[in-house]
């Protein structure tokens, strides 16, 4: 592991190095930056490309409470203690919601956001409910059966990588997933300020999404000032792990139209 003291913490990140256009990658709920694995390895000769564990994700440890500003934050300050002035942020789900607050706290810095199944909005009080059940159940059960056959099944369908990561979650130490939770489910909407963000949008969304369904990737396209394109893809909630080949050519083609 590569760890830098961030912000207090120490937060695990893999950079393949270089001087290439740079793009950070924000992992989803319950992975981790090997999540970008795919990302990494086919996009690494032409970008420089860093994956980073967010507090309370793989080797990112945390022992207190936060929200997604204090996450920005934490992107913002990696860039920094790596001397990059700047980059383009892209973000799984909930690391599509850092990187609008990372935007919103340092805008210089962020030159173009990839949303790949992530929104801008909130919880419903029902979706509440269910995720604090379900994270419950997640640190307290002593296996996780049904919670993480649901939760592999949210992100990979039935790709081969569901049992892979499903087997990790298992040897994982679950209890410490009480404070990322904590920032998912107090999370505020920010869509009110979409219209501030003025750098250029990609949003790959999969189109069998049960976490953030693919209307809301719909209304978010038309709510960016600065939309490159939105690219729906015949997958889950983790598209680009599932379907890697288009979510690459999608990210390849955004970044030669930030050149």
């Amino acid at each position: 592991m590569t760890i830098a003291n961030i912000n207090g913490n120490k937060i695990n990140y893999v950079d393949t190095g270089g001087n290439n256009p740079v793009i950070i990658f924000s992992h989803g709920f319950f992975l981790n930056l090997t999540s970008f694995d795919s990302q990494l390895e086919n996009l690494k000769d032409k970008y420089r490309c860093i994956a980073w564990d967010e507090r309370g994700f793989g080797g990112s440890i945390t022992n207190d409470y936060f929200n997604y500003w204090d996450s920005a934050n934490d992107a913002i300050s990696l860039l920094n203690y790596l001397k990059i002035k700047e980059a383009v942020f892209a973000g799984v789900s909930k690391g599509g919601f850092i990187s609008l607050r990372a935007y919103l706290t340092k805008p210089e810095i962020v030159k173009g956001i990839i949303m790949i199944g992530s929104d801008s909005g909130t919880f419903t009080n029902e979706e509440q409910i269910e995720f604090s059940n379900l994270t419950d159940d997640w640190c307290n059960s002593s296996t996780l059966g049904e919670t993480g056959e649901a939760v592999g099944e949210l992100y990979f369908g039935n790709d081969p990588q569901k049992s892979k990561w499903i087997k990790y979650w298992e040897n994982s130490d679950r209890s410490i997933i009480k404070y990322p939770a904590q920032a998912l489910l107090l999370r505020d909407n920010i869509t009110h300020k979409l219209k501030d963000i003025k750098c250029p949008f990609l949003i790959i969304h999969g189109k069998r999404d049960n976490a953030i369904t693919i209307d809301k990737a719909r209304a978010l396209s038309k709510r960016v000032p600065n939309l490159f394109k939105l690219v729906e893809i015949d997958g889950p909630h983790g598209a680009n792990c599932t379907h890697p080949i288009e979510t690459n050519l999608a990210i390849k083609e955004f970044m030669e139209s930030l050149t």
